[in-house]
């Protein structure tokens, strides 16, 4: 936990799908990335405080099956990539490069990292020692998969090199979307071996 955003976070779903709950400390205003599946154990994860929005990193449905469920029971934002928007069920605001997020008094950076998908996104909190959620972007092990689309791997292993391992210090702590936790350090050694294995 951090002294100014509160991080939880669920498995759900036959994926082992993670969904994180940002919530700040100071004012209880709270974001929860990926609706991945299983609304009633996602709705009952983030009571009795509720949320302000859902941020989608992705279009791939598993992200967002209960993310229509949510909403409707919540009454919160849905945001998303434009570029993954429209493979998304509801979409009620769009997050781009370079945009930040504010839950509470925090404030939350928009990393766009184009391979997985095309609108693919990480959300980075600097508070802390930094905190990354980066969806099915960055794993322990590897970047996401491209499916043996050399364009997409080599979009993917640039964007995760550039914006996120060349900016970041290695105490940084990420989250991905399957998983567990990483930080920036415990993966940097491994990157030239991902882009020689080419996946």
């Amino acid at each position: 936990m951090t002294s100014g955003l509160e991080i939880s976070s669920i498995s759900v779903g036959p994926m082992d799908n993670n969904a994180y709950l940002l919530r700040c400390r100071a004012d209880g205003d709270a974001v929860l990335i990926d609706a991945a599946n299983d609304a009633q154990r996602l709705l009952r994860f983030i009571e009795p405080g509720g949320i302000r929005a859902v941020v989608t990193t992705h279009r791939h449905p598993d992200h967002w099956l209960a993310l229509q469920d949510v909403i409707d029971a919540t009454g919160a934002q849905s945001l998303a990539h434009p570029a993954d928007a429209p493979e998304i069920p509801v979409v009620t605001g769009h997050l781009n490069e370079g945009d930040t997020l504010e839950v509470g008094d925090c404030t939350l950076s928009v990393i766009h990292l184009v391979g997985h998908t095309p609108g693919s996104i990480a959300l980075y909190y600097a508070g802390e020692g930094g905190h990354l959620f980066t969806g099915d972007s960055l794993f322990p092990g590897g970047v996401g998969n491209t499916h043996g689309n050399k364009a997409d791997f080599d979009s993917l292993i640039h964007d995760v090199t550039t914006k996120l391992f060349d900016r970041l210090d290695d105490g940084v702590t990420f989250y991905p979307g399957h998983g567990k936790n990483s930080t920036i350090g415990a993966e940097r050694p491994n990157l030239e071996q991902w882009r020689a294995r080419g996946w």
